[in-house]
């Protein structure tokens, strides 16, 4: 994973719970990297979901619900990098229509070693979309919380629902989204 993840949940846990509750969990997690991080290296994921891990542990929160506020707290990070990259869009709906066809393609141009999900986008009417999430990580929460980020963003009222299909290899869930 890029490291921008590592980096921007270090200013999420500083932000909602102290700097004391970053360095414990730094403290209580043996991570190979050791902890440092910089926003453009490259770390294996499993090092994310051991902090999320040891801060649903010391905030007595469920891990999906810290995944769900991590999306929406980097989404203003992400859409500011889609921005420099000459990528607009003028609603969520198109936005999550061109994740793998435009902007994934994008991404992968200025990181050629990131390993992205997928996301098989269906419009199934004027006010519902299907996103079919697929992944070797566990991080459909993490995506419900960036649609919600977008719909902050778009100035939008959406609600969205999960529905997980995984395999003992891979993460496969159905992110329903509606538009009030």
């Amino acid at each position: 994973m890029k490291g921008i993840i590592f980096t921007e949940f270090f200013d999420l846990v500083e932000q909602a719970f102290g700097f004391e509750v970053a360095e414990k969990i730094m403290d209580e997690c043996d991570l190979p990297s050791g902890g440092v991080y910089t926003a453009v290296g490259t770390y294996d994921h499993t090092e994310i979901l051991a902090l999320v891990g040891m801060l649903s542990k010391i905030t007595e929160t469920p891990a999906p619900q810290l995944l769900v506020t991590y999306g929406r707290f980097i989404y203003p990070k992400l859409h500011a990098q889609l921005k420099g990259m000459g990528l607009e869009f003028g609603g969520s709906f198109e936005l999550f229509s061109s994740l793998d066809n435009i902007i994934h393609p994008e991404v992968l141009k200025l990181y050629p070693d990131a390993e992205l999900p997928n996301f098989n986008a269906t419009k199934l009417n004027d006010h519902q979309l299907l996103l079919k999430y697929s992944s070797c990580r566990p991080f459909a929460h993490m995506a419900e919380g960036l649609t919600l980020g977008a719909a902050e963003h778009f100035d939008e009222n959406l609600s969205v629902t999960l529905e997980h299909h995984n395999t003992d290899d891979n993460f496969y869930t159905d992110i329903t989204i509606t538009r009030q």
